[in-house]
């Protein structure tokens, strides 16, 4: 990993940190997959957008209804649980 690439990915995490209010360092609890069959969603706000079948990072479990991820091109928000599948 290049120098400039290491410096985007710290940046990207601090403004994750800020959005989300999320204290301490960002640890992954675990991997889960979307539902392929379930609906792709756009995101928007502090939600995530889905491609069916992806492979997630789980930052945080938030609440009953929602969890909080991080996709393959660093991107951070909120996913509901129902769409949600253990690997």
């Amino acid at each position: 990993m290049t120098l400039k690439e290491c410096k985007k990915e710290e940046k990207a995490d601090r403004e994750f940190q800020k959005k989300f209010k999320f204290e301490g360092s960002i640890n992954v609890l675990t991997q889960m997959m979307v539902d392929p069959a379930a609906t792709e969603k756009r995101g928007g706000g502090k939600n995530l957008p889905l491609r069916r079948g992806e492979i997630l990072d789980v930052i945080q479990f938030t609440n009953q209804e929602q969890i909080l991820c991080r996709n393959s091109e660093r991107r951070y928000g909120y996913v509901p649980r129902a769409v949600m599948l253990h690997l």
